[in-house]
C-alpha cells in the first residue's frame, strides 16, 4: 500500500450495504460479516429485506440492505446511525439518508445515478447529494458498473452475469477501505458456487478489481483498522439465529435420546429453519415440509404422541392458524416446540420487517384456557440456548413450548463460540415406566406427578401401557371422556399448576448495572442489545441505572416480583404497544410504576433515541 495512505485504528465501525433486491446486497454484506468474525472481531449484522420482494427496479419500496458493526469489543446490536454506506442507485440513498452518520462515507455507483435513475427514486434535481442536504458526508464516486464489465471482459458470461458481480467490486473497496485481506473471501466465494466455477472466477476478479481500484486510486486519504480481539479458546462460527435454533433443537434431541422431528410450511422469516434441519439427516432428524401451517403442527403432534421431538416452525400469521391445534397438545398434554419468529403485522402485514407483537398471541391466543410454555430469545446465538430450553421443559414437562424469536435476531448474526454439551444439563424424558411407581394395571393416561403435576409419557409400544388422548376433556383419573364441571374444573387446575410450577426449574431474573439504582430497564425478546447499550450509555453520563432481561416469560421467573419491587420506576421498552408492560402487571399483585415506551415501526430501536427517551423518564 502507498505511504500516502493513512491508516487510522477505529474501536468499531458500521457498514451499509444497499441497493435493488438483485443487486447481492445480502451476500456482500454476509461475506464481509464472514471476514471480520474470521479476522477476530465482534461482529452483529442486519438484513434489512425490503417490504415489496418483487417491488419495481430502482424503486423506493425494492431497497434492499445489509448492515454489519464490527469492533474490537463491546458489539451488541448491529448500530444505530451508519458510518460507511455503500448505495448502489439513488433509491438506496434516498432510503437510508435519516441513518447516516455525520461525516460518514458514501461510495455511490454513478453508472446507476442517471437521470432515469434519479427519477425512479423520486429526486427533483440532477444533484442527490444537494437534495438531501448531505453536506457532512464524504462522497465516493466509482463507476462500479463500468468497471466490473471491464474486469470481467472476455469471461463467457452474458451481460446479466456480468452485472450481478458488481456488488463483489463494490465489497472489493470496502475490504481495501478496512485493510481486510481478499484470500479468505476467495475461499469463501469458492465455497459458495462450488458447482459454478465460472461464476467463481467472475466474482473473484470483480472483488480483487474494487480492491484495486481502491488501493491504485487513493479513494480516501485514510484506511481503517480495527483490532481483533482475543477470545477465549474453542472453535468459533458465524451463526444467525434460525441456524442457531436448529442447532439448539438438534443438541436438545441429542440430550434426551430422541430423534428430532420438524413439521412445517415455509414462511418468511422462518423458512430457513425448515430448509437447514431438511439437511440433517446425518441426525437422523426427519423434516417434512407440508401443505399448510394446520398440517405442520398436526403432524408434529402425530410425532410426539409417537415420542419424537417434535416441533413445528413459522410466524405470526401461522401462528394464528395453528392455534386450534396448540390446545389439542394442551390438552393431550404431550411435549411440543412452536418455533414463532416474529414478523410486522397484522395479517400479511410486512413479512421481512421485525416486531414483537406476537406476545399476546402466545400468551393468550387459544380457546379456552390453554396455558404453555413461552420463552423468549434474547439474540441470534441465544436461539441457540432458548431453543435447548423450549424442548428441555416441553419434554420433562409435557407441555407444548412457545419460542419467540424475530426477523432481526433470526436472520441476523453474531459470531458463536461453539458450546461443549457436556457443559449443558440432560434432558430427562417423563416416561412412565421410568416415574410411575404405582401398578400398571391400573394406571391411566391423565395420572400425574403429584408434585409436578406432569402427567407421564408412555410411548405407543410401551407394554402394559396401552392407552389413548385426544382433544375432548378427559376424566383426571379414568381418563375417559368427561363432561362434569367438577372434574372440568380440576383438569384446568392441573393444566395451570403444571406450568407454574415450572418456575422452580428455571433460572431466576439476573439484574446487571446499578444495583442500588431509582430505574430499572425491563424488556424481553431480541431487543437486549439495544437495551444494554442504552445502560452503558446512560452510565457513561453519569447517571445510575440497571437492566433485566427476560427469556422467560411463562411461567415468569420465581424472583420478578422481588426485583421489580425495588425501583422506583420502570421502564418497559417494546417492539408493540406494551404487550409485556400489561402482562407484568396482571401477573404481580402490587402497583407497580412501570413507564412504557413502545415502538412499532418494522425496524429494531435506535439506541440513541432510546437514550433521550429514558433520560426524560428518569428526570421527571
Amino acid at each position: 500500500m502507498n505511504n500516502d495512505i493513512v491508516v487510522k485504528d477505529i474501536k468499531q465501525v458500521t457498514v451499509r450495504f444497499s441497493g435493488d433486491s438483485g443487486d447481492g446486497m445480502q451476500l456482500s454484506g454476509t461475506l464481509f460479516s464472514t471476514l471480520s468474525a474470521i479476522f477476530g472481531n465482534e461482529i452483529a449484522t442486519y438484513p434489512d429485506y425490503p417490504a415489496e420482494i418483487r417491488a419495481p427496479q430502482g424503486s423506493l419500496q425494492g431497497v434492499s440492505g445489509f448492515q454489519v458493526r464490527i469492533g474490537s469489543k463491546d458489539i451488541y446490536n448491529s448500530g444505530d446511525k451508519t458510518d460507511v454506506l455503500v448505495a448502489m442507485n439513488p433509491a438506496a440513498l434516498k432510503v437510508n439518508v435519516s441513518n447516516l452518520r455525520k461525516d460518514s462515507i458514501v461510495i455511490y455507483d454513478t453508472d446507476s445515478f442517471q437521470k432515469k435513475d434519479l427519477e425512479k427514486a423520486l429526486f427533483q434535481t440532477d444533484d442527490p447529494f444537494a437534495e438531501l442536504n448531505l453536506t457532512s458526508v464524504q462522497p465516493i464516486p466509482v463507476a462500479i458498473t463500468t468497471m466490473t464489465k471491464n474486469a470481467l471482459e472476455g469471461l463467457d458470461l452474458d451481460n446479466k452475469q456480468v452485472l450481478r458481480s458488481k456488488n463483489m467490486f463494490a465489497l472489493g473497496i470496502v475490504c481495501w477501505l478496512f485493510n481486510r485481506p481478499l484470500e479468505i473471501a476467495d475461499q469463501l466465494l469458492e465455497e459458495k458456487f462450488a458447482k459454478k466455477p465460472l461464476l467463481v472466477q467472475a466474482n473473484i476478479k470483480a472483488l480483487a478489481a474494487g480492491y484495486n481500484y481502491g488501493s491504485n486510486t487513493h479513494l480516501t486519504a485514510t484506511t481503517y483498522r480495527i483490532e481483533s480481539i482475543e477470545h477465549s479458546k474453542g472453535f468459533y462460527t458465524d451463526v444467525n439465529g434460525n441456524l442457531a435454533t436448529v442447532y439448539g433443537l438438534i443438541a436438545a434431541a441429542e440430550k434426551a435420546g430422541l430423534k428430532l422431528f420438524l413439521g412445517s410450511y415455509p414462511i418468511t422469516p422462518a423458512t430457513d429453519i425448515l430448509h437447514e434441519l431438511s439437511k440433517r439427516k446425518d441426525f437422523e432428524v426427519k423434516a417434512l415440509q407440508m401443505e399448510d401451517e394446520i398440517a405442520g403442527i398436526t403432524s408434529a403432534i402425530g410425532a410426539s404422541f409417537a415420542g419424537c421431538l417434535a416441533a413445528t416452525s413459522t410466524s405470526g400469521p401461522g401462528m394464528s392458524l395453528k392455534s386450534e391445534a396448540i390446545g389439542l397438545a394442551v390438552m393431550t398434554e404431550l411435549p411440543l416446540v412452536i418455533i414463532d419468529v416474529q414478523r410486522s403485522g397484522p395479517s400479511t402485514g410486512m413479512p421481512t420487517k421485525s416486531e414483537q407483537t406476537d406476545l399476546n398471541q402466545a400468551l393468550y391466543g387459544r380457546n379456552g384456557e390453554s396455558p404453555v410454555v413461552v420463552i423468549a430469545a434474547t439474540s441470534p446465538t441465544d436461539c441457540f440456548d432458548s431453543a435447548f430450553w423450549a424442548s428441555k421443559l416441553a419434554i420433562e414437562h409435557m407441555t407444548p413450548a412457545i419460542l419467540l424469536t424475530d426477523g432481526y435476531i433470526a436472520n441476523g448474526s453474531s459470531a458463536w463460540k461453539i458450546p461443549n454439551m457436556e457443559d449443558y444439563p440432560d434432558i430427562k424424558p417423563h416416561y412412565v415406566q421410568e416415574y410411575y411407581k404405582g401398578d400398571p394395571t391400573v394406571w391411566r393416561p391423565y395420572f400425574r406427578d403429584e408434585e409436578t403435576k406432569v402427567r407421564y409419557w408412555a410411548v405407543p409400544g410401551t407394554p402394559r401401557y396401552m392407552h389413548r388422548v385426544g382433544g375432548l376433556e378427559k376424566d383426571s383419573q379414568t381418563g375417559i371422556i368427561s363432561t362434569t364441571p367438577e372434574n372440568h374444573q380440576s383438569m384446568v387446575n392441573y393444566r395451570k399448576e403444571k406450568i407454574e410450577k415450572i418456575a422452580d426449574f428455571i433460572p431466576l431474573q439476573e439484574v446487571i448495572g446499578d444495583q442500588d439504582a431509582d430505574t430499572l430497564i425491563v424488556g424481553w425478546g431480541g431487543t437486549y442489545g439495544h437495551l444494554l447499550e442504552t445502560m452503558i450509555r446512560i452510565q457513561a453520563n453519569g447517571k445510575k441505572i440497571a437492566f433485566t432481561h427476560f427469556r422467560f416469560i411463562s411461567p415468569l421467573p420465581k424472583n420478578t416480583e422481588e426485583i421489580l419491587s425495588k425501583f422506583d420506576k420502570i421502564i418497559v421498552a417494546e417492539q408493540n404497544n406494551g404487550q409485556f408492560a400489561s402482562y407484568l402487571k396482571s401477573k404481580i399483585d402490587r402497583c407497580l410504576p412501570i413507564y412504557r415506551l413502545n415502538r412499532v415501526e418494522g425496524q429494531p430501536f435506535m439506541v440513541e433515541t432510546l437514550v433521550d427517551e429514558f433520560i426524560k423518564i428518569m428526570e421527571k
